[in-house]
C-alpha cells in the first residue's frame, strides 16, 4: 500500500512539474509578447511625430522666434550663413564621423570606396528629408518639423552604426538652426508683404482724397465764380433801384450762398493742410460676421462713404452698415485709441493690421464717449436689408419645401 501512494505521489509531483514548466513556457512567451508590444507602443509614439500635424491644429504653442530680427533681408543674410556653414562642414569632411581604415575583403582601397559611398548616402538622405520638411514648415508644425529631423538624426545614425558612420551632432544643430530662420524668414516677409500692401492702400487712399479735394475745389470756385457774377449784376440793378424789396431779399439769398461757398472752401483747405483731419466709422454685417463683430476703421475721404461702399465690395456677400460716422481733427490717433481699448477682441490676434473686434455696440460707446465725444450718436440696429430679405426668402422657400 505504502509503494502504491509513493507512486501516486510521485505521479502527483510529476503533473505538478509538467504544469510548472506548462506555466513557465507559458510565462515566456507572455513575457515575448509584452516585450513586442512594448516596441510597437514605442514605434507607434514615434510615428505620432508624423501623424499628429492635423491634431497640433487645435493644439500648439505659439512660436516664440529665437532671432527677431528687423527685416527679412537679415535673415536672409543669416540662413546664407547657415547653409554655408553646412557646406563647409560637409567640404571639409567635417558632418559625418566615419572609419579611416575600414577594409573590404582585405582590401583598404575597396573599404574607403564603400565607406565614401555610405557617408555620400547617409548626408544625401538627411539633406532631401530636413529639405522637404523645413520648406513646408508651418506655424502648427514647427515643433514637429523639429522633432521630425531629430529623429531622421537618430534613424540615420542607427543605420549607419554597424559601419561606425555618423551625422554629427554639430551638423544636425544647423539643420534646426535653418528650420528657426526659414520659418521667421517666411513670416517676416509676409509681415512685410502686408505692410506693404497696407502702405499702397493708404497710398490710394491718399491719391483719392487729392482728387476729391481738387474736384470739390474747382466745383466749388465754379459756383463761386457763378453766385459772385450774380450778385455783382444784383448790385448793379440795386443801384438803379436800392428800395426795390425783392432785390434786397435776393441780394440776401447770394450773399448766404456766396458765404457758404466760401465756407465749404475754407473747409476744403483745411482738410488739404491738415493730414490727421478724417473720420473715424464703426460698421457691421451681421451676414458677413454675425451679431457682435464690428470693424473700427478710418478715412479721410471728403465723402467717408466712398470707403463704406468700397469695403462691402465682392469680397464679401453683404453691405456693410454703419454705425457711427466720427470727424476727428487727429483722427488716426482715434482710431488707435478705440483700438487699443478693444485689444484683446481682436478677431485676428495674428494680423494686428485687421480691424474687426468682437465687442459689443454699447462698449465702442462708453469709449468714445468717456475719451472722445459725449454728443456722437450711434445707430443701434443696423439695416442689413439684402441680409433680411435673404433671411426672408430662405425661410420662405424651406416653408414651402
Amino acid at each position: 500500500m505504502i509503494n502504491n501512494r509513493d507512486a501516486e505521489k510521485e505521479k502527483i509531483m510529476s503533473e505538478l512539474e509538467g504544469s510548472i514548466q506548462a506555466k513557465r513556457v507559458k510565462l515566456a512567451q507572455l513575457s515575448k509578447e509584452v516585450t513586442d508590444k512594448q516596441k510597437q507602443i514605442k514605434a507607434l509614439k514615434d510615428e505620432l511625430v508624423d501623424l499628429n500635424d492635423e491634431l497640433s491644429l487645435q493644439e500648439f504653442g505659439l512660436y516664440q522666434p529665437v532671432y527677431k530680427f528687423a527685416n527679412s533681408e537679415q535673415y536672409k543674410d543669416r540662413l546664407s550663413v547657415v547653409r554655408q556653414k553646412q557646406k563647409q562642414m560637409v567640404k571639409e569632411k567635417r558632418a559625418v564621423i566615419f572609419p579611416e581604415n575600414f577594409t573590404l575583403n582585405n582590401s583598404l582601397s575597396k573599404g574607403k570606396a564603400l565607406v565614401n559611398d555610405n557617408v555620400k548616402q547617409i548626408l544625401r538622405s538627411f539633406n532631401n528629408e530636413c529639405d522637404v520638411l523645413i520648406n513646408n514648415v508651418k506655424f502648427n508644425t514647427v515643433e514637429n518639423t523639429r522633432k521630425k529631423i531629430e529623429k531622421s538624426f537618430d534613424q540615420l545614425n542607427k543605420m549607419n552604426s554597424r559601419m561606425e558612420i555618423r551625422l554629427v551632432p554639430e551638423y544636425l544643430e544647423l539643420k534646426l538652426d535653418e528650420l528657426n530662420l526659414a520659418y521667421e524668414y517666411a513670416l517676416k516677409k509676409q509681415e512685410e508683404k502686408e505692410a506693404l500692401k497696407e502702405e499702397r492702400a493708404r497710398l490710394r487712399e491718399e491719391a483719392k482724397l487729392q482728387k476729391e479735394i481738387e474736384e470739390a475745389r474747382a466745383a466749388a470756385k465754379k459756383e463761386q465764380k457763378h453766385y459772385e457774377n450774380a450778385l455783382r449784376t444784383l448790385l448793379l440793378q440795386l443801384d438803379q433801384d436800392p428800395k426795390n424789396p425783392d432785390l434786397l431779399k435776393k441780394k440776401e439769398e447770394l450773399e448766404a450762398h456766396v458765404e457758404k461757398i466760401e465756407a465749404n472752401l475754407r473747409d476744403i483747405d483745411y482738410r488739404e493742410a491738415n493730414k490727421r483731419a478724417g473720420y473715424v466709422y464703426v460698421i457691421s454685417n451681421i451676414g458677413s460676421f454675425g451679431e457682435n463683430v464690428y470693424k473700427i476703421g478710418m478715412t479721410r475721404r471728403l465723402e467717408p462713404l466712398d470707403r463704406i461702399n468700397e469695403l462691402g465690395d465682392a469680397s464679401v456677400p453683404f453691405n456693410f452698415d454703419v454705425h457711427a460716422m466720427i470727424f476727428s481733427d487727429d483722427a488716426p490717433a482715434l482710431e488707435a485709441a478705440l483700438h487699443r481699448a478693444f485689444d484683446d477682441r481682436k478677431l485676428n490676434m495674428i494680423n494686428t493690421r485687421r480691424e474687426f473686434f468682437n465687442v459689443t455696440l454699447d462698449e465702442i460707446k462708453d469709449v468714445v464717449k468717456k475719451n472722445f465725444d459725449k454728443t456722437v450718436e450711434f445707430k443701434a440696429i443696423p439695416d442689413a436689408e439684402q441680409y433680411r430679405e435673404t433671411m426672408m426668402l430662405k425661410k420662405k422657400a424651406f416653408a414651402t419645401s
